[in-house]
């Protein structure tokens, strides 16, 4: 094609100089005619001086190839007249560089190769001017040469390459994208720029307009599961497709994309599983999964159970990540009852789209069969729900309530032991054979304290503890008539004196706590010690209500103002139980219009016997006493705050020191003070006798024994000598007192059977103890370290 190419460009080529030659002859005739025309005006007018310019628009063909340059036109004037006198120039764009003038002759040549896709045209100025004096002959003129086009150009698809889609079973014919070439060549000069578009890779199942460009399916069954993708190649060809046009091709990738014409499919008929008798509810059984050609959305689907066994003990649901049916466990399996079941499993697409229903149905079924496995379950209750049994109130100890039954649902049927949950049975009001599992009474039951008992009885396999299970057990307590009917309440009522007889004053109601299957119903009748009763009658109003009616009238209160009526109820049993209860009655003093003022006899009598005077006299002496009284309270705390006053005024201070050690252990009776009291002064034998002791009764004990034991005086003067030297340390010490004091001085004298107590005598010559330490302890221990210094033994009697 390149040769064939070349040769119609050069015979192009040629074809116009030859067409631009005529034109520069034509114009230079033209011109000749114009230049005679000019003179002859010139003649005419004298004055005018028409421009002499001769030129044209000119032409120059692209990418010209010759080795000389090329010709493009003349520019001339008038008032050239061949001498040589005038200089012909140009300027403007490319002047001097692409296009060259000859100054004598004005021809002008293009001496570059020239691209109308990159400039189609040129802009010059003319000038004439005297070649002696470089004057303007005329005014410059502008001209322009324009680039004549080729076919130099191929089409090009500046979008590509392309990539579209369509779906797929698409009609024939339906539109997929549409693609542009575009052609540099000028679209106004021949069919350089005209392009058409045709297939060249592909034309089996795509089409495009030639026109433009607009790509469509040639076929009517593109699958995208066969094929999911296309690859075309579309070519544009200028010069309308004529030989000799030039082309260029783009690449288009169609990509098929995806509809809902393919149901799901199990991949298997049947699917096989395990699972123990024993898994708990929810547990999953196993996963299957329906496989769809499609993608996408397309390919959602949801799973369900067809049969209505396998729906009753199974359930299957959708992961909704991986598309796969989980089979789950709805209600406990029994391999005792049952070893395999059979669930038919369905997969249904969840967007179906109508237009593909005729291709059939969009679902499919698969059957898993689930083997059951045994295992050591747990005892079983019959009822499962747990039993309800009923005693009467009145049983006695070890009675039967009930029995609890259980079994082991296993192959083996290993017996069961029973027991009760203490937990729910704290008191041990029933216990229960462990083998037989009946129950019986531990306590006597009260219905009136608790109607039901709720118990939990748990049964174990005997040789396997683990396999444990529980169940209710309601008990129900029957009543019997045992306790006897009472009042609701403690009753009062209240009439008055001048009540008129059958008058209703008083309705009372009875409570039970029983409750008979036939309903509540008692009688009421006054009790035996009030049969002789004439002041009331009883009226049963029938609804376990009775009242009580007067039967006669003009009550007395003065006379008696309470009257006690009692009441024997007697409910229906079987048997029979009675109860009397009280209604206390009260008479009052009412007004004329009924209304009750007082019920008080005692109030009522002393407000009658005493005037108001007698009331206002017995008011006054009691407030005098009232007086009196707190005359009397003031007195006395005036005359306790003098005293007060008198011993606070008397401020000294008095310290004294007891110390009352006592006789000894062996005195067991209390120490007589009195001893010390009577040391100065002992009394004389009354009977005149020197031998005779002192007084042993004002002795202390231990003395008295002395003087028993021994049968002659005792010996006090030692407590004579203790008591002077106290004295005198007394009457020397300045710090003591100015005045008389009493006190009171024990001493316990010597050969003691007790020892003493006091801490000081246990120093001795042979203790290694040293006790110099006391005397860094500061001056209120000096006394005491004096006593515990080395060679200063106590003095006696200090």
């Amino acid at each position: 094609m390149a040769p064939s190419w070349r040769l119609g460009a050069y015979s192009l080529l040629t074809a116009l100089w030859l067409l631009h030659c005529c034109s520069c002859g034509w114009s230079e005739r033209t011109s000749g005619m114009a230049k005679g025309e000019t003179k002859e005006q010139e003649l005419m007018s004298h004055e005018r001086v028409k421009r002499g310019w001769v030129w044209n628009q000119f032409f120059v063909v692209e990418e010209y190839t010759g080795t000389e340059p090329l010709y493009v036109g003349k520019i001339h004037t008038d008032s050239d007249e061949g001498e040589g006198n005038i200089k012909y120039t140009i300027s403007g764009e490319g002047a001097g560089t692409i296009f060259i003038i000859d100054e004598l002759t004005g021809d002008i040549h293009a001496t570059e190769r020239l691209d109308r896709e990159e400039q189609s045209y040129y802009t010059l100025r003319a000038q004439a001017r005297d070649r002696l004096t470089n004057h303007l002959l005329e005014s410059e003129s502008e001209f322009v040469i324009k680039v004549q086009d080729i076919n130099d150009s191929e089409p090009k698809f500046l979008e590509g390459p392309y990539i579209g889609s369509v779906a797929e079973l698409s009609q024939m014919g339906t539109s997929v994208m549409k693609v542009t070439a575009w052609d540099a060549d000028d679209p106004t000069y021949g069919s350089s720029a005209r392009v058409v578009y045709s297939v060249l890779d592909g034309e089996s199942f795509f089409t495009v307009d030639r026109q433009t460009g607009l790509i469509r399916t040639a076929v009517a069954d593109l699958d995208r599961e066969t094929q999911d993708r296309y690859e075309l190649v579309v070519m544009a060809t200028d010069m309308a497709g004529q030989m000799g046009g030039l082309s260029g091709s783009t690449t288009v990738t169609i990509v098929i994309t995806d509809v809902n014409d393919n149901p799901p499919r199990f991949p298997q008929k049947m699917y096989q599983f395990s699972v123990s008798e024993g898994a708990a509810v929810g547990t999953p059984v196993g996963r299957v999964i329906a496989t769809d050609a499609d993608m996408g959305g397309n390919t959602d689907m949801s799973y369900l159970i067809k049969d209505e066994e396998g729906g009753e003990l199974f359930k299957v649901t959708t992961d909704g990540d991986t598309q796969e049916a989980v089979i789950t466990i709805k209600k406990p399996l029994d391999f005792e009852s049952k070893r395999t079941h059979n669930v038919v499993v369905e997969a249904v697409n969840k967007h179906v789209d109508p237009r593909f229903l005729e291709l059939g149905s969009f679902r499919d079924q698969t059957i898993v069969r689930v083997s059951v496995t045994d295992a050591d379950e747990p005892p079983v209750f019959l009822p499962a729900e747990g039993a309800i049994m009923e005693v009467q109130e009145d049983a006695r100890l070890g009675a039967l309530v009930g029995t609890a039954t259980a079994k082991d649902p296993d192959k083996e049927n290993a017996p069961v032991r029973f027991s009760i949950d203490r937990s729910t049975d704290q008191e041990q009001i029933f216990h229960i054979d462990p083998v037989s599992g009946a129950i019986t009474l531990g306590k006597i039951l009260d219905r009136e304290t608790a109607g039901w008992h709720n118990i939990t009885v748990t049964a174990v396999e005997a040789d396997n503890v683990s396999q444990i299970s529980h169940s209710s057990v309601s008990i129900r307590i029957l009543d019997v008539n045992d306790n006897p009917p009472e009042l609701a309440r403690p009753y009062e009522a209240s009439i008055c004196e001048d009540i008129k007889p059958g008058q209703l004053i008083h309705t009372i109601s009875v409570v039970d706590r029983d409750e008979p299957q036939s309903g509540q119903r008692f009688s009421f009748t006054l009790a035996p010690d009030a049969t002789n009763n004439r002041h009331f009658t009883l009226w049963d109003v029938k609804d376990n209500t009775v009242g009580i009616r007067t039967q006669r009238s003009g009550f007395n209160r003065h006379e008696q103002n309470v009257y006690l009526l009692p009441i024997l109820v007697v409910d229906t049993g079987p048997p029979a139980l009675s109860s009397t209860g009280t209604l206390t009655i009260h008479v009052c003093d009412c007004d004329p219009e009924g209304a009750i003022q007082s019920c008080n006899a005692t109030a009522y009598v002393i407000s009658t016997s005493l005037s108001p005077g007698a009331l206002i006299a017995l008011l006054v002496c009691m407030l005098i006493l009232i007086v009196l009284v707190l005359l009397i309270l003031t007195l006395k705390r005036h005359r306790k705050g003098q005293r007060m006053s008198e011993d606070e005024e008397d401020m000294r201070d008095n310290v004294i020191k007891y110390n009352d050690e006592g006789g000894g252990e062996q005195d067991t009776q209390a120490y007589d003070m009195s001893a010390l009291r009577n040391l100065y002064d002992f009394p004389e034998n009354k009977s005149g006798s020197s031998e005779s002791g002192p007084d042993l009764h004002a002795l202390p004990q231990w003395i008295q024994g002395r003087v028993s034991g021994d049968g002659g005086a005792a010996d006090f003067s030692l407590f004579k000598g203790y008591i002077r030297k106290k004295v005198e340390q007394a009457d020397a010490d300045l710090s003591v007192p100015p005045y008389d004091s009493f006190q009171t001085y024990a001493f316990e004298g010597t050969s003691s059977p007790a020892l003493s107590l006091s801490s000081i005598h246990t120093l001795s010559t042979t203790s290694e103890q040293d006790f110099s330490y006391l005397s860094d302890w500061g001056p209120r221990f000096r006394q005491l370290a004096g006593y515990y210094a080395p060679g200063h033994p106590e003095e006696e009697g200090s």
